[in-house]
């Protein structure tokens, strides 16, 4: 009986870790929803916040759990993941978390808890604990979200620039101000989509290791989903301020028109994505499509410095957050 209690118990603060890394998700990705929208003027950073918190949340009714169900049950063989592994993910991805946000890099929660269960469990049984297909669309969408979002931000662009070329500037920025709130909006609804699902993804897959929840079932408790998306709100609502700035205005700077495009384009990228099933950066398709806004005017309006310290960061995000995670999936048998 005793037994029986301690892994309820291990069971219940793993699920809060798990909720506070989904805080914490929400925290340090606020600034991808809300940098462009806030360095164009468009809304304050209070207002923003609450906006992109609102569409965060409401993303639940938008898109099916096709990402919780790559991460719950298409990464890991069957049977393999244990309450250990669970732990060495989750303190994996939250350190890189606090390392990055500490620094202001916007690097990517979704690939550190990918590094995170990768680390955890090639210590537990190695590699060939691992779905490899799973794991390869996951990094190869690494480098197509961003790409993607480059792509359409800088067509975007291009396509406004030739619809409005007889256009005065004070009628297109009037225009775009507004329009521009449709665009947040939306990437904000793809964030919320993307992002909610990676930790309602973890949670499922520990409550099918505990027995809490059905192998086979198509869908996660419905207070799993609920808790995560309003976890992931209200980590918005309290935002990442040093990594706002780099979004906004360090890489290149945005008028409404551009942070229109860029918005979009990102938006655009991470539907696609929720509807294939693939955890994305929401860090990576941003930046991308900010990129592209910026060359589209000249190449030296993007500042190539910080958007390549941003990439190195991507870079090292999977090998560093699972190394972390594998030191600790074996410090976990020292605590439980």
């Amino acid at each position: 009986m005793e037994s029986i209690n301690v892994a309820f118990w291990v069971v219940v603060l793993l699920v809060v870790l798990a909720v506070l890394f989904d805080f914490m998700n929400g925290f340090h990705d606020a600034a991808n929803s809300i940098a462009t929208v806030v360095s164009t003027g468009v809304l304050k950073p209070q207002q923003a916040v609450l906006f992109a918190a609102f569409f965060n949340v409401i993303a639940i009714a938008f898109f099916q759990l096709n990402v919780a169900a790559t991460i719950g049950k298409g990464i890991v063989e069957p049977g393999i993941v244990d309450h250990h592994i669970v732990f060495g993910a989750l303190i994996g991805a939250i350190t890189w978390n606090l390392i990055t946000w500490y620094y202001g890099i916007p690097s990517s929660s979704s690939h550190a808890l990918i590094g995170g269960i990768v680390g955890a469990v090639i210590a537990k049984v190695g590699v060939q604990g691992l779905v490899a297909k799973k794991i390869g669309i996951t990094v190869l969408f690494i480098f197509v979200s961003p790409v993607l979002g480059f792509v359409l931000g800088s067509l975007l662009m291009v396509a406004v620039a030739w619809l409005f070329r007889r256009s005065s500037p004070l009628r297109v920025d009037n225009w775009f101000r507004r329009l521009q709130l449709v665009s947040a909006g939306l990437y904000s609804l793809g964030h919320g989509g993307n992002d909610a699902q990676k930790t309602i993804g973890i949670i499922w897959m520990l409550l099918m290791a505990a027995g809490y929840a059905e192998a086979g079932a198509k869908l996660p408790p419905t207070w799993v989903i609920w808790v995560c998306y309003l976890a992931i709100g209200a980590g918005t609502m309290f935002g990442g301020w040093r990594i706002v700035q780099t979004m906004g205005q360090k890489i290149t700077k945005l008028k409404p028109v551009g942070g229109f495009c860029a918005e979009t384009g990102g938006a655009l990228t991470l539907f696609l994505a929720t509807a294939l099933g693939v955890p994305v950066s929401t860090t990576h398709t941003i930046t991308g499509a900010i990129v592209g806004v910026g060359s589209t005017q000249r190449a030296s309006a993007v500042r190539w410095g910080v958007a390549g310290n941003i990439v190195w960061a991507w870079i090292f995000t999977i090998p560093a957050s699972a190394f972390v995670a594998g030191v600790c999936y074996w410090v976990s048998f020292q605590l439980f």
